[in-house]
Parts: C-alpha cells; sequence; structure tokens
C-alpha cells in the first residue's frame, strides 16, 4: 500500500470543491467518509465515489457510510432497502434465536451488494453497544439488545455478511457505550460503574475481537482512567481494548469533531492526543475547510502497526461476492423480518 495519510475525512458536498481536491491530492488520506450531504442520488454517489478513489490509483481507499438501518442510514428509500434498527433482530432473537442470526446475515450481505454497486467498501456498523436502562437515546434501538451475548451473536453475524460480500464492517463504539447517560455529539458521558460492570459491556467486543476496524466511543470511565476521554487515553486502549478485549484490527476514532472533546482544545490537538494514545487512525467527520485542512497539514502517515493493520483490513476487499443471489437474499430476509418490520416496503 502507497503512503497514506492517518486519516478518514468527511467532505462538504456531493462534489468535492477545488480546495478539497487540492489538499487530497497532496495527502492521500486513508479514506473518507459520506454522509446524507454528500448524497443526491446513486449515479452521483458513484461518481464521487471514483474519484475519491482515483487519488490513489495503486492502492484501495476506504469509503466509509453510516449505513446501521433505522434511523441511521445515509442512503435511504427509494435509492436502497429499507432497513430495521438493530433493536428489530434483538426482538426476533428473543423468540428464535437461529432465525436473528439469519436475518441478520442476509441483512448485512442485502446492504452490501447496495453499497458496493456504487463503490462504498466499509460500513459503520454493527454497534455492540448495549441497551441499558440509563443508555443514551443517541444508541436506542441502535442496540441489538440489553444482553452481551444477544450483542455479539448478532454483530458477528452482520460483520459476516458484509466479510462475505467483500465489504468491511466497523465494530463500535468501542469498548461500549451502553453506560453512557448523554449524547457524546454534544456533551462528555461520564461513566461511573465499576470494572466488574463493565465487564458486561466489554463482552460483545471480545467476541468480536478479530474483526479488522473498530470505532472508538468518546466517553471518560472514571474507574479505568479518570482524566481522559477514552479516545486519548493510552490506559484504557492498551489494558482494554488492546489487552482485555484483545482486539488488533484498526482502531479509528469516533468524529475528532464531537462535542464530547473539549471546545478549548484546538481539533489538531484533540487528534494528536488520540493518535498518542494509541488510535491509528483520525475520524473527522463535519467537512468543514476551517478544522479539516488544518488536520491534513499535520497528520501523520500510517507507518508501523498502524499500516500492517490497514493493510490486512484492506487485503479483505478482494472483490469476492458471496453465493446466494440478491433475489433469493431479500426473499428469505423479508420473511425472516416481516412479523416485526412489516412496513419495509416489497420494492425499491
Amino acid at each position: 500500500m502507497t503512503s497514506r495519510q492517518a486519516a478518514i475525512y468527511g467532505l462538504s458536498g456531493p462534489e468535492l470543491t477545488l480546495d478539497e481536491i487540492d489538499y487530497i491530492s497532496k495527502v492521500s488520506p486513508l479514506g473518507f467518509i459520506l454522509f446524507s450531504r454528500n448524497i443526491n442520488n446513486l449515479q452521483q454517489v458513484s461518481k464521487l465515489v471514483s474519484h475519491l478513489k482515483s487519488f490513489a490509483q495503486n492502492s484501495e481507499t476506504l469509503i466509509l457510510i453510516d449505513q446501521e438501518g433505522g434511523r441511521v442510514a445515509r442512503l435511504r428509500p427509494p435509492l436502497v432497502r429499507d432497513y430495521p434498527p438493530a433493536e428489530i433482530y434483538g426482538k426476533i432473537y428473543n423468540t428464535n434465536p437461529e432465525k436473528a442470526l439469519r436475518a441478520a446475515y442476509l441483512g448485512a450481505v442485502l446492504m452490501a451488494k447496495e453499497l458496493l454497486g456504487v463503490g462504498i467498501n466499509v460500513n459503520c456498523t454493527p454497534c455492540l453497544d448495549l441497551s441499558l436502562p440509563q443508555t443514551s437515546d443517541v444508541i436506542g434501538n441502535r442496540a441489538f439488545s440489553a444482553f452481551p451475548e444477544v450483542v455479539g451473536a448478532l454483530g458477528r453475524s452482520v460483520a459476516q455478511g458484509f466479510i462475505d460480500e467483500g465489504a468491511l464492517p466497523v465494530i463500535k463504539h468501542i469498548p461500549g457505550h451502553g453506560h453512557g447517560a448523554v449524547d457524546s455529539h454534544e456533551t462528555l458521558p461520564i461513566v461511573e460503574a465499576t470494572l466488574e460492570v463493565l465487564v458486561e459491556d466489554f463482552a460483545p467486543f471480545r467476541q468480536s475481537n478479530a474483526l479488522p476496524l473498530a470505532m472508538t466511543g468518546h466517553l471518560v470511565f472514571n474507574t479505568i482512567d479518570a482524566k481522559n476521554v477514552s479516545t486519548q487515553s493510552s490506559i484504557l486502549i492498551e489494558k482494554i481494548i488492546r489487552g482485555h478485549i484483545g482486539f488488533d484490527g484498526l482502531l479509528m476514532t469516533d468524529d475528532i469533531s464531537m462535542k464530547a472533546l473539549s471546545p478549548d482544545i484546538s481539533i489538531t490537538t484533540h487528534a494528536e492526543m488520540a493518535l498518542q494514545a494509541g488510535c491509528d487512525v483520525i475520524l473527522h467527520c463535519n467537512g468543514e475547510a476551517g478544522e479539516m485542512f488544518p488536520l491534513m497539514d499535520m497528520l501523520p502517515k500510517l507507518t508501523g502497526k498502524a499500516l500492517d493493520r490497514a493493510e490486512k483490513a484492506m487485503s479483505l476487499l478482494s472483490g469476492k461476492r458471496s453465493k446466494i443471489s440478491e433475489t433469493s437474499a431479500e426473499k428469505e430476509w423479508r420473511e425472516l423480518i416481516s412479523e416485526h418490520f412489516p412496513e419495509s416496503p416489497k420494492n425499491v
């Protein structure tokens, strides 16, 4: 893989600006992440993705999207199918685990086929956070269940569906957002739970620790490191994410521009702190030039273990596809979810 910057950036709109083209051509980021503001129609998305990939002609570029299903879906009908939130698979699991696991897998296969059709090769899902009484609504029905073993099993099925299609899943928000009672987009969650309790939050990630990509959550876990937000905590990353959980894949930050991180510190300083703590890649999502271009000026290239992890992840983007056809996958998937998600349209 040619030298790439340790960063994944959001973009300002449905086409690249001249300034974005200039900066991207100079720094060659590892990847980009798309949001609703970048999407008009499938033809336009495919053209934008091709443009982004053209900057790294001799190696793959990661093109990310948050396409979980439910309320977190950047592509929506009629452009793509309507998908249920993760909670629906958890409800099916309560009565028929085998049926739920198959439904989650097939949903991921179908979603991967749609995303790959426009060149998007990474989906920021599954969400492996627990759904607890105190969990912030920012997670809500994005979580499969309150039970770690259910979350872990369904998360692995979703991840496998993407991998079998030649796309990459991202497990999030490691080490777990279940005890976060506030929205980290707006403020910093402070978690007071003991380590003995938090082990339950960590469990789904331990079950998925061999997957290639993970995204941090921005929280403070007082019993682990009361001084630093998890994304910038070397203690938490080394002892919990790399140690207890055993994740050795590529670790990206959650959006470095989120308000959970102190506004009194610059974006560039936040990024430096995250890299120094042990994150491999900085994720910056808002596409604001005043933040993004200074990051592009200062972030380093991928080296050492981070580069190895990136190359290992990219090796899974082999272009392979599962043997199941889209038609048969959709037919079986709709039958499996129909009782709990009847509003799913028959056609798009």
